[in-house]
């Protein structure tokens, strides 16, 4: 089965009622229904107000829904904050679509795009090196973030509070070096991330630097890479050059989407 295909009767089992459920309820919301209690929600759902009380704490939480007074809600923040980075990211690919292809011109390496997503690095953009050995990343594809040069530059700016809170119920020793193991471990790395302005991260048969990009508020909202065959990367003096070059293009992203001066 795809994601395409029509449901059949065997395919329900692969359901996921409480998730149907926590949609449902912020389907429910509207210009006109700006406020609902939540014996007005299990009315709706058709279940009973201990069955939805978990969901609702869990979106609460999440910051989808907000408590007005004692039992009942409203949209929350989150659902604003998703809704505008999707279509940032858009405009952000827009913006950066041609610096990265004069970029895998200037330098024969494919680069990729991508943006954070909780703990996921998600890629929306990639100029592919038409060549032999290129990294070739779809867009679409989520990594951990600990786990890349691009997903660490995206948790680079975080503050240690606000790692923490993403952390608190994430194992990260389920993934093979050089990925860290804890989350200190993972301050250590991105305290050195931020002083040095990029990562180089190297995989089995290939090696990405990745540099991050800013807007006008001085945030990080995206990052960018090289990447490419080990060989080809292997020098020193060429991967010197291919920074120079990447982080050139992350300031010059950057100045589009108004940050003052380069990160």
């Amino acid at each position: 089965m795809t994601l395409h295909d029509e449901p059949t009767e065997r395919d329900t089992d692969y359901r996921v009622p409480a998730l149907q459920r926590g949609l449902s309820i912020v389907q429910m919301f509207s210009a006109a229904e700006r406020s609902l209690s939540a014996n007005e929600i299990a009315e709706r759902l058709g279940v009973s107000l201990s069955a939805i009380y978990r969901i609702v704490f869990t979106l609460t939480e999440m910051g989808y829904l907000r408590k007005l007074g004692k039992n009942s809600y409203e949209l929350g923040p989150q659902v604003l904050c998703d809704g505008f980075a999707y279509l940032a990211s858009r405009d952000l690919a827009d913006i950066a679509m041609a610096h990265l292809n004069a970029l895998r011109d200037r330098t024969s390496l494919s680069c990729h795009l991508s943006i954070r997503e909780q703990t996921d690095s998600l890629y929306i953009y990639r100029a592919f090196a038409a060549q032999r050995l290129s990294v070739n990343i779809p867009i679409g594809t989520r990594i951990p973030c600990h786990c890349t040069a691009m997903g660490r530059m995206l948790l680079s700016g975080l503050s240690p509070m606000e790692l923490d809170r993403l952390y608190q119920h994430v194992r990260l020793d389920d993934y093979p070096p050089p990925a860290p193991k804890t989350l200190p471990e993972l301050h250590q790395l991105l305290e050195r991330d931020r002083e040095r302005g990029w990562v180089l991260h190297r995989s089995d048969y290939s090696t990405a630097i990745a540099s991050a990009i800013h807007d006008h508020r001085g945030d990080v909202v995206a990052a960018i890479n090289l990447s490419g065959p080990e060989a080809v990367m292997d020098s020193p003096v060429a991967r010197e050059r291919y920074r120079e070059s990447l982080q050139q293009c992350a300031q010059a992203i950057s100045r589009e989407l108004g940050a003052r001066q380069p990160a």
